[in-house]
């Protein structure tokens, strides 16, 4: 089994014709709401893509936490233990512009309230057989303490280093598996050549490192030494917002049902591309029937 310990967001989008700079208005065309968050987005993606997937975090006991929970709710994830709390729902406040670009503030409500001892009480029967996957969306303290409790029962652990934050590298060191886009990667190992960077990296740290390169697809250097590069697909983005969410939904799920690294990376870099074919994060995750269509 899949297990998220992470954030449950209600993702606020407006479509405007460019990004703004600081202090500037810029005029736009549409907004919507669509449920969202970086552990659901994930835990969304690797239901989707066939695997059985247990969410961890916290919603507001509102409509709005109504909203952000729906469609894991509808798309079969075990949401047992998602605590509901009479505070504010986490939201994502987006903007997209006509690239398909976006920038993103995120305003964490329930999530602050995702604990330690949440942690404890969860993931105490992991098992070897279960794959946690973790963000950075909750309290710092929380995702490192998950990182901890499945690293005791042996349970497979994939760290998502979005947001980066000062903890970062604490986290780091407790994943088997860490993805990164080329931005987190710069903060996490310095800048330099990709692949000697990489190298570097898991040389210093024993940890698989996955680098996701956007319309470039996705690099790997293993624990083991083995080195990995898949393409995206040529699209035409809508909205990219998702597609890193769905790349490691789609990666847990392909290693969780046996899949290599590589095959799993393939697959997920495949429904990474179709993500960005619709606006909204969840909204856009596709499912494994159209994943096979896509890679024929």
């Amino acid at each position: 089994m899949i297990v998220v310990f992470g954030s449950i967001n209600l993702d606020l989008i407006g479509k405007v014709s460019r990004i703004p700079a600081p202090g500037e208005t810029v005029p736009g065309t549409s907004f919507a709401t669509a449920a969202g968050g970086k552990g659901a987005n994930q835990a969304l993606a690797a239901r989707r893509a066939g695997a059985a997937v247990r969410m961890i975090g916290a919603a507001g006991r509102d409509t709005m936490g109504d909203q952000a929970l729906a469609l894991l709710k509808a798309g079969g994830v075990d949401l047992a233990e998602v605590k509901r709390l009479d505070v504010a729902q986490g939201v994502a406040m987006i903007f997209v512009d006509e690239a398909g670009e976006n920038v993103i503030g995120i305003l964490p409500g329930a999530n602050d309230h995702v604990t330690i001892e949440d942690a404890d009480r969860t993931l105490g029967a992991l098992t070897s057989n279960d794959v946690l996957v973790v963000q950075q969306e909750i309290q710092p303290g929380s995702t490192i303490r998950a990182l901890s409790v499945a690293r005791e029962r042996g349970a497979r652990c994939i760290l998502n280093t979005a947001p980066f934050l000062p903890t970062t590298r604490e986290a780091a060191k407790r994943a088997d598996i860490v993805v990164a886009n080329e931005t987190e990667f710069a903060l996490l190992a310095g800048e330099g050549d990709l692949d000697d960077r990489m190298a570097g990296y898991v040389e210093a740290t024993g940890r698989t490192i996955i680098v996701t390169l956007g319309p470039e697809g996705a690099r790997a250097r293993a624990a083991a030494g083995e080195a990995v590069a898949v393409p995206a697909m040529k699209v035409t983005p809508v909205d990219t917002v998702g597609a890193g969410d769905t790349f490691v939904g789609y990666l847990a799920a392909g290693l969780d049902s046996g899949l290599s690294l590589e095959q799993a990376m393939r697959r997920a870099a495949v429904a990474a591309s179709l993500a960005c074919l619709k606006p909204g994060a969840q909204p856009a995750i596709p499912t494994a029937a159209e994943v096979d269509q896509a890679v024929g």
